[in-house]
C-alpha cells in the first residue's frame, strides 16, 4: 500500500501517481481552478505544519478527543443497527479515511466483528470512482455499502453522492459523518459544528497521501482515481497518533440509552437530537453569505470549521469569518494559521456554523 495506513484498517483503492504530478504552490494553483480547470486535474504544495500550528492541533486533539470519540460511537452504533455484520464501510478520501478507520476500531470493541473497509475517491463534478464501485460491489452485496466522510459543509458531496448512486441499485447513498452542520447526513454523531482535529492537517493526518487527482492522460479507463505519497514528510506523520487518541477515549459502554452516562454528555450528542433547521439550510445561509459579500460563484464560500481550515491550508483565502472573535477552543488553529499567512478573520452572524471560509476571487487581483 502506498500510504501510511495499516492494510488491517483500510484497503485503499486509489492508483499511486507519486512522482507523476508536480504539485502547484496555492496561487498558480487557483488561477487556473478559477479560469477553469477542474480541481482535481492539479495536486496542492502540502502545508508543513510550523511548530505554532502544531501546537494548535495538539490543543485541539486534547480538547475535543472525547467528543469526536463519542461521536465516532454514535455513528457506529447506528450503522450497526442499520447494517449490522454485513457493514462494508467505505470513506470518502481523504478526510473520510481516518473516520473510516476510527468507526470500524469502534465496530470491532464493542460488536467483535471485523468489517471490510475501504476508501475511494468521489470527485465534485466528476463522480465516483467507477472502477473502484465495481471492485467493491464484485465482492460485497449493494445494501452493505454504507459511504462514511468527516463532515459536511454545504452538502455537495453528499449531493454527488446520492446523484452518482442513481446508477447503482440498492446502495444505500446516505452519509455517515461525525459533524453534521448542514443537516443533510443520513447518520451523523451530531450536527453541530465542531472542531475534528483531523480537520486540522492535510496528509499528515490522513496516511501521508494527497487529495484524490482524475485526469485521462494519468488515468486510464480500467485505473482508479489516483493519489500521490508523500514519503518525505513521513516525520510530521501524526495518523496514527490521531486515530489511537481517539481510540482511547471510545465509550464502550454505548451511546443510546445509558442514562447514567448521558449527564456527561454534550447536549449536540445526546442521542436522537433533532435539526433545529431544516434541510437545506446550510445552503442557503451559503448563499446569503455570498450575497452579502459579492461573490457570485458560491463555490467560493466554503462553510464549517473543517471547510474554513483547508482554505487556509491550500486555496487562496480572502477572509475567514468566525462566528465569535472570542473561540479560542473550536477555533483557535484557524486564528493560527490565518496569522502566518496574513489572513483577515472577521466576526459575522453565521447560525449553522462556526466558521466559514471566503477564496479570494482572482478576478479581482
Amino acid at each position: 500500500m502506498f500510504s501510511s495506513y495499516s492494510p488491517a484498517d483500510v484497503t485503499v483503492l486509489l492508483k499511486d501517481i507519486s512522482g507523476m504530478v508536480k504539485p502547484m504552490a496555492a496561487g498558480e494553483r487557483e488561477a487556473l481552478i478559477q479560469k477553469g480547470v477542474h480541481y482535481s486535474e492539479l495536486l496542492p504544495l502540502e502545508y508543513e505544519p510550523s511548530d505554532a500550528y502544531l501546537q494548535a492541533y495538539e490543543r485541539a486533539l486534547s480538547l475535543y478527543a472525547g467528543m469526536t470519540a463519542r461521536a465516532v460511537a454514535q455513528v457506529g452504533d447506528r450503522i450497526w443497527q442499520d447494517k449490522g455484520k454485513r457493514t462494508v464501510l467505505v470513506s470518502l478520501a481523504r478526510a473520510g479515511t481516518p473516520i473510516g478507520i476510527l468507526i470500524k476500531r469502534y465496530m470491532q470493541k464493542k460488536y467483535q466483528v471485523s468489517v471490510s473497509h475501504y476508501t475511494v475517491s468521489i470527485i465534485r463534478g466528476r463522480g465516483i470512482d467507477k472502477n473502484a464501485m465495481a471492485y467493491m460491489l464484485a465482492r460485497h452485496v449493494p445494501e452493505s455499502l454504507q459511504f462514511v466522510d468527516g463532515w459536511t459543509g454545504k452538502g455537495a458531496i453528499q449531493r454527488q453522492v446520492r446523484e452518482a448512486m442513481e446508477d447503482y441499485p440498492g446502495v444505500d447513498p446516505g452519509l455517515a459523518v461525525l459533524s453534521d452542520p448542514a443537516c443533510v447526513a443520513a447518520k451523523r454523531g451530531t450536527y453541530d459544528d465542531f472542531l475534528i482535529a483531523s480537520s486540522c492537517l492535510n496528509c499528515t493526518v490522513s496516511g501521508l497521501l494527497s487529495r484524490t487527482f482524475y485526469r485521462e492522460d494519468i488515468i486510464g479507463p480500467t485505473d482508479f482515481h489516483g493519489a500521490a505519497f508523500y514519503r518525505n514528510l513521513a516525520r510530521k506523520d501524526v495518523t496514527y497518533s490521531f486515530i489511537h487518541e481517539i481510540e482511547r477515549q471510545f465509550p464502550m459502554s454505548g451511546m443510546h440509552s445509558q442514562e447514567k452516562n448521558k449527564e456527561d454528555l454534550p447536549k449536540c450528542l445526546e442521542a436522537e437530537e433533532n435539526c433545529s433547521f431544516e434541510p437545506g439550510s446550510g445552503l442557503r445561509e451559503v448563499e446569503q453569505i455570498a450575497g452579502q459579500f459579492g461573490i457570485a460563484d458560491i463555490n467560493l464560500v466554503k462553510p464549517s470549521i473543517g471547510e474554513a481550515t483547508r482554505v487556509l491550508l491550500r486555496r487562496v483565502p480572502w477572509k475567514i469569518l468566525v462566528h465569535s472573535l472570542e473561540d479560542q477552543e473550536h477555533l483557535g488553529h484557524l486564528y493560527q494559521l490565518a496569522e502566518e499567512k496574513g489572513v483577515n478573520v472577521e466576526e459575522y452572524p453565521l447560525k449553522r456554523y462556526r466558521a466559514c471560509g471566503l477564496i479570494r476571487s482572482m478576478a479581482d487581483n
